[in-house]
């Protein structure tokens, strides 16, 4: 959470320590990967310190946890999405690669038949009705882990790699992965059972099994109206009041969904007294910075989204912010935007990208592709008509 704002703040250059931690976790979690579960690749669980430790550590209702590295891979991917560098795709290829071959290798049949699932994982840090937490294929695995390949495919398109059989494997195993589902209740489902509404907690602070809405983009407002509508029953059971980081979660959550009063409304609660000092540290004592850099991620999502091959603009603008600007940030495709607004509505966006570059904007219910000059830069009006360059 602590890198979620660093790519649209256009700030891709804090993210160097997290590449070169995942880089020594790949090594140390080559050997957890073969000693513990005979598989090639690096695998990192829920936690990590200055020795890059990858072995599952402390209570199992959270240690356990397999998917930590692959989720780390997120923000990896992320930096060469905002930026387009292709010598650092080649970096950290083997890095995803890596990460995806553990998984290619320790996936097993669901019993019942419903495709090919972690296990043992957990679903962080909640307890299903069943006393634990320990279960197999919970949602945010089967998310992450889609994503993980997705990427891993593209890469290994992008780059040329040779290694076939690889691709083929991976995409087979992708493709099994069992998809979203909706319980009895309307809710997303956190596991493959329907256990939600029999979960002893029902306001758990974690929201893990929506990670398919924020961060990743695989259930969204325009391709899965469905599953947007049960991630959003999923939040009011949950409520909005939560510790820092999950607080953050929410208001990202929200963000993206395009409802920018509710998101508002949960920042409010973030900045208020009980979750914010008078230093601006993020209240869950002694401080939680993910919280201030997660509530960063999601004022960010109100204003500019970049996702599905699109930059969408003021997607959830409250009331509370009539006029404003945003400038120097970035969009996914190695975009710099400057927007301004007054009253609500959108009055200039200015585009900075690749000379010839083309971008997908989309405001309110208008989509319109946009070629960017020989400078790489395109000017707008409010309603996405070009307006004649500055001198």
């Amino acid at each position: 959470m602590n890198y979620w704002p660093a790519q649209a703040a256009n700030l891709g250059e804090c993210v160097e320590p997290l590449v070169r931690m995942v880089e020594d976790l790949a090594v140390t979690g080559a050997i957890t990967a073969r000693s513990s579960y005979g598989a090639r690749g690096w695998v990192a669980h829920h936690n990590t310190d200055l020795w890059r430790a990858t072995a599952p550590i402390d209570g199992p209702n959270w240690g356990l946890w397999p998917t930590g590295g692959a989720w780390l891979c997120q923000t990896l991917w992320d930096h060469y999405d905002y930026q387009r560098d292709d010598a650092y795709l080649r970096r950290i290829y083997p890095l995803l690669k890596g990460a995806a071959l553990f998984f290619a290798d320790t996936l097993v049949e669901d019993p019942k038949g419903r495709g090919l699932v972690t296990s043992p994982s957990i679903s962080p840090e909640n307890m299903h009705p069943h006393g634990t937490a320990v279960c197999a294929g919970p949602a945010m695995d089967r998310q992450i882990l889609r994503d993980l390949f997705g990427w891993t495919l593209q890469a290994h398109s992008l780059l040329q790699d040779p290694d076939t059989a690889f691709a083929t494997l991976l995409a087979a195993a992708r493709a099994r992965l069992p998809a979203d589902r909706i319980g009895a209740q309307g809710q997303l489902q956190e596991w493959l059972e329907d256990w939600d509404g029999a979960a002893p907690e029902q306001q758990h602070r974690h929201v893990s099994h929506l990670y398919g809405v924020y961060p990743s983009e695989q259930i969204n407002v325009r391709d899965t109206p469905a599953l947007v509508r049960a991630a959003q029953v999923t939040l009011n059971t949950r409520g909005d009041r939560s510790t820092g980081w999950a607080t953050a979660w929410r208001l990202a959550l929200w963000a993206r969904m395009g409802d920018g009063e509710r998101a508002h409304a949960i920042l409010v609660g973030l900045l208020g007294p009980e979750r914010t000092y008078p230093n601006l540290f993020d209240a869950h004592p002694p401080f939680q910075i993910d919280g201030n850099f997660g509530g960063a991620a999601g004022i960010l999502e109100m204003l500019v989204q970049s996702w599905g091959g699109e930059i969408r603009i003021l997607p959830a603008l409250p009331k509370a912010w009539p006029d404003g600007a945003l400038h120097g940030v970035r969009a996914r495709g190695n975009v710099e935007l400057d927007l301004d607004w007054v009253r609500g509505r959108l009055t200039s966006l200015r585009l900075r990208g690749k000379p010839g570059g083309k971008v997908a904007l989309r405001y309110g219910d208008r989509l319109v592709s946009i070629v960017l000059d020989a400078r790489g830069r395109q000017r707008l009006d409010g309603a996405l008509r070009g307006v004649a360059p500055l001198p």
